[in-house]
């Protein structure tokens, strides 16, 4: 059975638009949880090794504009109450 501490690891939901992913997480608060999202690229380093880059170029921006929105309208559909 896993931990609360555990489970807070698992993302609320995963959104992806070509290469650019967002992440939303559930996070808690004096006042109560709150959903918080984190934007990256994933990209092979050197050694072919899969990494996760959280800076994007002009090719990536159209994307990102897109999961931004898709994550602002989950975030708003799923708000939790204070």
């Amino acid at each position: 059975m896993a931990t609360k501490k555990q489970q807070s690891k698992q993302p609320a939901n995963t959104l992806r638009c070509g290469n650019i992913k967002a992440t939303i997480w559930k996070n808690p608060s004096e006042k109560g949880p709150f959903f918080a999202t984190t934007f990256s690229r994933p990209f092979k380093d050197q050694s072919g090794e899969w990494r996760n880059g959280t800076s994007f170029g002009l090719n990536d921006l159209e994307a990102l504009l897109t999961v931004a929105r898709e994550a602002k309208e989950w975030m708003a559909a799923h708000a939790l109450r204070r």
